[in-house]
């Protein structure tokens, strides 16, 4: 009896610990964004790991936590009877054996549907509420939410129930004002990173606009001109002041080097955007690539 109660005093105190690991790796993530770490690169996996299940979906969320992303990047939409889930397209279609819009389609309803997987074909699995995915992540990693600010003072009132406020990150293609506006009471807890086209005019001084204004913790900056200037320039100009963000998903969001490009040969994909512009985050639909590279240089975990 006595060893009994040992062994299950024992497996308490290993499950305290590795949840204080747990919550302390998110701070530690955290940390390396405000801190605009310069010694590692962040890995941000595109709608989880929807190779291996569906995008969106809590089982692809959990397997790109497990391969040791540092951040997930999820898509909101909302249903006829205002609850947030977890889908990029307004249409059930594409992802779902539904039809139709999203806002059409009661919570309740949507439960009743299979999420497809990247082949367009039916799985076990079903589409999940934020609330579920952020209790998901909750002191593991971080989450950047796309189309959040749409919602956001619903998706707020969530993060504090969830106490996950200091886990998100949230972009957008608006000015320096109209963040101040609209989002200015949530920045002291919630990461604003602005998006910007850099191959578009006066986009160069919109960004430093921004690090005047706002001093965001990154911008995702995006070029899909091989012969642009202003990425190299923006490496020096933004050093010290603000991470570089650039999406790996295909050829125009960072001038070519991109995912495909890195398959071949990673120096040139990735490794042009971190040595040369000065990139330190990075979303990608091959994560488990990304990690492996990163790890081989010392960039990663």
């Amino acid at each position: 009896m006595k060893n009994l109660r040992l062994y299950v005093g024992v497996v308490a105190l290993v499950a305290v610990v590795m949840s204080a690991m747990s919550q302390e790796r998110a701070l530690q993530i955290r940390e390396k964004l405000l801190d605009k770490n310069l010694n590692s690169v962040i890995v941000v996996s595109h709608r989880a790991d929807w190779r291996n299940f569906p995008e969106n979906s809590l089982e692809a969320i959990q397997s790109a936590i497990d391969m040791g992303v540092d951040a997930v990047e999820l898509d909101l939409q909302r249903t006829k009877d205002g609850v947030l889930i977890l889908m990029h397209d307004e249409w059930l279609d594409r992802t779902t054996t539904g039809k139709g819009k999203v806002s059409d389609w009661t919570l309740d309803s949507i439960r009743t549907l299979k999420l497809k997987n990247g082949c367009g074909i039916k799985t076990i699995y079903k589409v999940p509420t934020l609330e579920e995915a952020l209790m998901l992540v909750k002191g593991k990693i971080m989450v950047n939410l796309d189309k959040a600010d749409k919602y956001f003072d619903q998706v707020y009132e969530l993060l504090e129930k969830t106490e996950t406020t200091q886990q998100i990150i949230m972009k957008g293609s608006k000015s320096a004002e109209e963040v101040q506006a609209l989002f200015g009471k949530y920045l002291d807890k919630v990461i604003y990173m602005p998006v910007v086209n850099i191959d578009k005019a006066e986009s160069e001084q919109a960004v430093m606009r921004f690090v005047e204004d706002i001093q965001p913790v990154a911008f995702e900056l995006v070029f899909a001109d091989k012969d642009n200037p202003l990425p190299r320039r923006l490496a020096h100009a933004l050093k010290g002041k603000a991470l570089i963000w650039y999406n790996t998903l295909w050829d125009t969001l960072a001038g070519g080097y991109d995912d495909d490009m890195s398959l071949a040969d990673p120096d040139k994909g990735y490794g042009y955007l971190i040595d040369t512009l000065g990139c330190r985050i990075i979303q990608t639909d091959r994560p488990a690539r990304l990690l492996d590279y990163l790890r081989q240089r010392g960039l990663h975990e």
